[in-house]
C-alpha cells in the first residue's frame, strides 16, 4: 500500500514528459517519490501564497499609510522653507507641468504645497514601487505605472507610461516623475523626460526637498530618509521648455539643462536647511572630483610589493617548473621590453587567461573597424593564453606577458608603451597596475566585468581599498545589471550593463580534418565528451562512464582537462580505478576499438571536440569552481550538461534552462542517465539544439554595445558618452 500511494503521488504531480525527465534524473522509485513529495509540498506552499495575496496587498496598504503618516509627521515637526515663497502661484502659472526630481530625494515631495492643482505620478512596475504607490495614493495622487528601461534590455512599461503621461497633460493634470532611471548612473537625466516635454509642449519644473537631519542609505541613488525636528526646504527651479521641432542636438542641450537645474535646486535645498549633501550624493560619472587617494591598506600593499622584489625570480622559476611561466620571456614579467612601441594610437588590452583572451580578442577587430588607426598591445598572464593570443592576433598587434604587480615593473612597462587607453577584462584588479596607469592620465576601462559573490563580499568589507581602485575606471561594462550595480556600490562612477562578450565571441576553431579522422576512428561508437574538467570531477565522470558502458555497447568517454598538463595524472587515475583502454592524445594516439577513455591533453583543440560531439558535459561545475563557458559548446551544436556550480556563467545557463536547452546533473548517476537518454532520442537532441541557439540569440549584442562605450574614451573621441 505504501508503494501504491507513492506511485499515485507521482502520477498526480507529473505529466508524462515530466516523468521521463524524472526517470532520467533519478533511477530508483524511492528518489522519484521524494521528488514528487517535495513538488506536492511546493504546490501547497504556492497555494498558501495565493491565499495570502490579499493579505500582502493589505500589508502594502498599511505600510504605505504608515510611511505617509511619517512624512506628515516630519513635515509638521519641521520649520518649512520654500523657494520661491509662493509655490502655489508658481504652479498655477505653469500648470499642467512636468515635475522633475532625482531618485532617492523624493520622500517629502508628496507634502509640497500644491493647492487645488491635481497631478499624477509616474511609478515603476517593480515590487518596491508598490509601496511607493501606496504612499502617493495616501496623499491623494493618482499613479501612472511604468518607467524607462535605463541600461536594462527589457520592457518596463516605458512606452505605456509615456502615452499615459501625454494623456494626463492633455487632460490638464500635471505629471511628476524622476529624471534619472534605475539602475543608474544616478543623477544623469534620461531622454524620457525631455521627450515628454517635446511631445506635450508643457514645461519641466525641477524640484528638490531636503531636511537638516537625514539618513542616506548605500543604494545606487543614495535613498534618503528625512528625519523630524529640524528644517525642511522645498525648492522649485525655473521652467524648462523643449521645442516641438527640436533636433537631437537641441534635445541633448535640454536634457543637460534639466540635469544641471536639478543639481542646482538640490544643492540649494540642502544649503537652505544648513545640511551637508555629501552623504546623500551618489557617485556620478560626470563628477570631476579626483578619486580618493589610496589609504593605509593600499599603501601597505604597495610597500610590501616593493619589498618582495628579491623573491620574484624564485617564484617565477617555481612556476616555470609547473609549466606556468615562459622563462625565455621572464623579462616581460619584470617590465623589461625589447619590442619597440608602434607609432600612433596604442590601446592596451589585458586578459588574465584563456577564457578572458577568447572573449576579448573579437573586440580588437570590432574597434579597428570603427577606428582603423588603432594598434593593440595585448597582455596575458598564462602561457596557454599567450599562445592563443599570438596565434590569433593581427600581425600589426603585439603580445606581451603582463608585468607582475610591482611598482618598478609596472612603471617600466608604462614608460615604454605609453598607451592611450587601458582595457582590463572581467575581474582583473591589480592595485599597482590600476594606480600607476591612472596616475599617468590614461583612461581605464573594465570590460565584460564580473565578480563572484565571495569577491564582492570581500571588497565590500574593504571599502577603503575598493573605492580608490574602482573609482579610477572611467567606465565599467558589466555582464549583467546585478554586476553593474555591484561595481557601482564598490566605487565605480560609471557602470553599464552591456551583456557578456563571450556570447558574441566566435566558437573555438574546429579542425574539420581532425573531426573527420576522430569520427572515423570512433566508427559510430556512442561516446560522451567531458570538457574543461577540473580536479575532483574526473572520478565522477569515470563512475558515469562505467554505468554507460554497461548499457551502451562500445561506449567511449573523451576527457578534455581544463589544464592539459594533468593528462598523465588523469591516465594514472583512470587505470587505478580499473580503466583498461586509457589513451593520451598528446602521445599522438587516436581512439580505437579498445579505447574506453580518450584523454585529449592537447592545447587549442576544444573546438574540434565540441564539433565532434552531440553531448558535452561542461566541467568546473561538479566542484565549486563556478563552471566554464557553455557557449562554445552550443556554438558547435553540442547539447550542454552541467553540474550545480555554474554561477560564473549564470546568465547563459539561466537562458538555456528557461528553454530546457541544457540539463543540470548532480552526480554520476544523473550524468549517465542524461547522456543515455539524449544519445537514444534524436528528436529531443534536435529540440535542445534549436532551443539553445534561440537562447544565445536572446543574449547577443554585447560586442556592439562594448565598442560604442569604448570609442569615446579614445583620443579624438567625443568624450564620455552621455546616458540617454
Amino acid at each position: 500500500m505504501v508503494w501504491a500511494a507513492q506511485i499515485q503521488l507521482i502520477v498526480e504531480s507529473c505529466t508524462e514528459s515530466h516523468l521521463q525527465r524524472v526517470d532520467i534524473r533519478y533511477r530508483d522509485l524511492d528518489q522519484a517519490w521524494r521528488k514528487a513529495s517535495e513538488s506536492s509540498v511546493s504546490r501547497q506552499g504556492k497555494s498558501l501564497v495565493a491565499r495570502l495575496r490579499l493579505d500582502k496587498a493589505r500589508l502594502h496598504r498599511l505600510a504605505g499609510r504608515a510611511i505617509a503618516r511619517y512624512v506628515d509627521f516630519v513635515y509638521r515637526t519641521s520649520r518649512v522653507i520654500t523657494e520661491p515663497a509662493d509655490l502655489i502661484s508658481l504652479g498655477r502659472s505653469h500648470h499642467p507641468f512636468i515635475l522633475a526630481m532625482w531618485h532617492g530625494q523624493f520622500l517629502m515631495l508628496p507634502r509640497i504645497e500644491r493647492g487645488e492643482l491635481k497631478a499624477r505620478c509616474m511609478v515603476a512596475r517593480h515590487k518596491d514601487a508598490e509601496l511607493i504607490g501606496e504612499v502617493l495614493e495616501a496623499f491623494g495622487m493618482e499613479l501612472i505605472r511604468g518607467a524607462g528601461a535605463g541600461g536594462r534590455r527589457k520592457d518596463r512599461g516605458g512606452a505605456y507610461a509615456l502615452r499615459a503621461a501625454l494623456r494626463s497633460l492633455a487632460e490638464g493634470l500635471s505629471v511628476a516623475m524622476t529624471a534619472d532611471v534605475p539602475p543608474g548612473p544616478a543623477r544623469i537625466a534620461g531622454q524620457g523626460i525631455v521627450t515628454l516635454a517635446r511631445l506635450s509642449g508643457r514645461p519641466i519644473l525641477p524640484v528638490a526637498a531636503a531636511t537638516s537631519r537625514y539618513k542616506a542609505f548605500n543604494t545606487w541613488s543614495r535613498m534618503t530618509l528625512n528625519l523630524p525636528f529640524g528644517r525642511l526646504a522645498f525648492v522649485v527651479g525655473e521652467p524648462i521648455y523643449v521645442g516641438r521641432d527640436d533636433d537631437e542636438e537641441a534635445l541633448e542641450r535640454a536634457r543637460r539643462k534639466v540635469q544641471e537645474s536639478l543639481n542646482a535646486v538640490t544643492a540649494r535645498a540642502y544649503e537652505l536647511v544648513g545640511a551637508d549633501p555629501a552623504r546623500a550624493t551618489p557617485p556620478n560619472p560626470e563628477n570631476r572630483t579626483p578619486p580618493p587617494e589610496p589609504g593605509l591598506s593600499l599603501k601597505a600593499y604597495r610597500a610590501l610589493a616593493s619589498c618582495s622584489r628579491p623573491l620574484v625570480p624564485m617564484v617565477l622559476n617555481a612556476r616555470a617548473k609547473r609549466g606556468k611561466e615562459d622563462l625565455s620571456r621572464r623579462g616581460e614579467r619584470l617590465g623589461w621590453v625589447n619590442v619597440p612601441r608602434p607609432d600612433g594610437c596604442l590601446v592596451w588590452v589585458h586578459a588574465a587567461s584563456v577564457g578572458e583572451t577568447n572573449a576579448i580578442l573579437p573586440l580588437l577587430p570590432a574597434l579597428r573597424a570603427r577606428r582603423p588607426d588603432l594598434r593593440f598591445l595585448v597582455t596575458t598572464g598564462t602561457v596557454t593564453s599567450a599562445q592563443i593570443a599570438q596565434r590569433r592576433l593581427d600581425p600589426r598587434d603585439i603580445h606581451q606577458f603582463v608585468p607582475i604587480d610591482l611598482p618598478d615593473a609596472v612603471n617600466r612597462f608604462l614608460d615604454h608603451w605609453r598607451p592611450e587607453l587601458a582595457i582590463f577584462t572581467e575581474s582583473e584588479i591589480w592595485p599597482n597596475l590600476i594606480l600607476e596607469t591612472s596616475a599617468r592620465g590614461i583612461p581605464l576601462a573594465l570590460v565584460n566585468a564580473r565578480m563572484s559573490n565571495r569577491s564582492y563580499e570581500r571588497w565590500r568589507k574593504w571599502r577603503r581599498v575598493s573605492e580608490p581602485l574602482f573609482s579610477r575606471f572611467a567606465i565599467v561594462l558589466a555582464q549583467n545589471e546585478r554586476l553593474s550595480r555591484r561595481f557601482r556600490e564598490l566605487g565605480a562612477r560609471w557602470t553599464e550593463d552591456v551583456g557578456n562578450l563571450k556570447i558574441d565571441a566566435p566558437p573555438p576553431v574546429a579542425d574539420a580534418a581532425e573531426v573527420r579522422r576522430l569520427s572515423e576512428a570512433l566508427a559510430g561508437r556512442p561516446f560522451m565528451l567531458a570538457a574543461s574538467t577540473h580536479e575532483g570531477e574526473e572520478e565522477v565522470i569515470y563512475a558515469a562512464h562505467k554505468r554507460l558502458a554497461e548499457d551502451l555497447e562500445g561506449f567511449c568517454t573523451i576527457v578534455v582537462p581544463r589544464h592539459p598538463e594533468r593528462g598523465e595524472a588523469l591516465a594514472a587515475l583512470f587505470r587505478e580505478k580499473g580503466g583498461s583502454g586509457v589513451v593520451l592524445r598528446s602521445l599522438g594516439a587516436m581512439p580505437d576499438a579498445e579505447t574506453d577513455i580518450y584523454i585529449a591533453d592537447t592545447l587549442g583543440e576544444l573546438g574540434t571536440f565540441y564539433a565532434l560531439s552531440p553531448v558535452a558535459f561542461i566541467g568546473g561545475s561538479l566542484v565549486p569552481r563556478g563552471g566554464q563557458n557553455p557557449i562554445e559548446a552550443v556554438r558547435h551544436n553540442a547539447v550542454v550538461l552541467t553540474g550545480p556550480h555554474w554561477a560564473n556563467f549564470a546568465d547563459a545557463y539561466r537562458a538555456l534552462f528557461k528553454r530546457m536547452a541544457a540539463i543540470q546533473v548532480n552526480g554520476a548517476e544523473d550524468l549517465a542517465a542524461a547522456v543515455k537518454h539524449l544519445l537514444s532520442d534524436e528528436v529531443e537532441l534536435a529540440r535542445m539544439r534549436a532551443s539553445a541557439q534561440d537562447a544565445l540569440s536572446s543574449l547577443s549584442g554585447a560586442l556592439e554595445r562594448t565598442v560604442n562605450a569604448l570609442l569615446p574614451l579614445l583620443p579624438d573621441g567625443e568624450g564620455l558618452r552621455r546616458a540617454s
